[in-house]
């Protein structure tokens, strides 16, 4: 099944691209700017990316993300993803971007978004590999930063598809976002968010009722409420799941406990996602490959998730339908 996987065209709709961040990339933009990391060497690094919760993870995370300050330096970050796309066969990315850890820090919101569409750019020229952006508010941080954030985006809208939520969700409700969300809708912005990946159920009734998302992020927690697992059967939203991520922040104790199956089962539109590769142990097709594993899913489910990445992706309806058909050819030609 692995080497079906290896090859499977895909999409990936739920990735951070500062979560991408390999500690060799890390370590070598730390040298070049000059900025002290609190690791002498890469191993160092490595044995740091190790965590208990997402707290724990977003403190690295947020110390990684301090040595990104020219505009090259994005475009590298951005463009060692990319790579990696290519070489796994992804055909279609949707990838997030927090302007707020890097804007807090002095570094405008042009030099984030320059490197980014570069690389971005320079993909789709060489591979063929369609991307897209999602501006992601961060919701520990309060509203009025987000609104801010709104604001700067606005020069570079052309460049932006969506507006997601992330960061610590632990006591930041959606709610607290509701009026930005608002704001971010009329100015084009298709709506997005995480929900329910620590937070309880009640937060993604609150992302899909409240913030009007079109798609949810994570959303493991909604198992726990039926009356919330058919609303969003019903009113058709997919989840972006990512497993080894689940497993790296302690979400599940096991892959084998993983819910992914279960959602499935239960007529929920399922994706595999890798969220922040670099830290969790995997890119896309290690998450394919481990859930595929842990859960025994047929090769059958597998085309399933493929399909969904692309059918439930910000693409419009005719490229999606041209990227379901290349998943059936792969898998009746496999």
């Amino acid at each position: 099944m692995n080497h079906f996987i290896e090859k499977l065209p895909k999409a990936e709709l739920h990735l951070h691209i500062e979560g991408s961040f390999e500690p060799e990339l890390m370590f070598a933009l730390a040298q070049r700017n000059q900025i002290d990391i609190p690791y002498k060497t890469i191993e160092e690094v490595k044995e740091a990316y190790k965590f208990s919760c997402l707290q724990d993870f977003l403190n690295i995370y947020y110390a990684g993300a301090s040595v990104l300050i020219h505009e090259q330096d994005f475009y590298e970050l951005t463009m060692a993803y990319l790579n990696k796309c290519h070489q796994e066969n992804i055909v279609h990315t949707e990838i997030m971007f927090d302007p707020q850890t890097h804007t807090q820090r002095g570094v405008s919101f042009e030099t984030v978004i320059n490197g980014i569409e570069r690389a971005r750019e320079e993909a789709q020229q060489k591979w063929g590999i369609s991307s897209l952006l999602i501006m992601s508010y961060l919701r520990h941080l309060s509203e009025d930063d987000a609104f801010e954030t709104l604001r700067q985006s606005l020069p570079f809208k052309h460049l932006i598809k969506a507006v997601g939520l992330d960061s610590s969700e632990k006591g930041n409700p959606p709610s607290k976002f509701y009026k930005v969300f608002e704001a971010s809708a009329k100015e084009g912005y298709v709506l997005l968010a995480h929900a329910g990946e620590e937070g309880p159920a009640e937060y993604v009734w609150e992302a899909i009722d409240g913030l009007k998302i079109v798609r949810i992020d994570h959303g493991n927690n909604c198992l726990t409420d039926e009356n919330l697992v058919n609303e969003i059967i019903r009113r058709d939203l997919a989840l972006t799941v990512c497993p080894l991520s689940n497993l790296e922040l302690k979400v599940v104790a096991d892959l084998k406990d993983h819910p992914l199956k279960t959602m499935l089962d239960k007529g929920i539109k399922v994706t595999v996602n890798s969220d922040d590769p670099a830290y969790f142990g995997g890119y896309l097709n290690q998450n394919f490959n481990s859930i595929q594993q842990a859960l025994d899913l047929t090769k059958e489910e597998i085309v399933i998730l493929a399909k969904n990445s692309f059918n439930y992706s910000l693409l419009d309806d005719k490229r999606k339908t041209e990227l379901v058909r290349l998943v059936d050819e792969y898998s009746l030609n496999y």
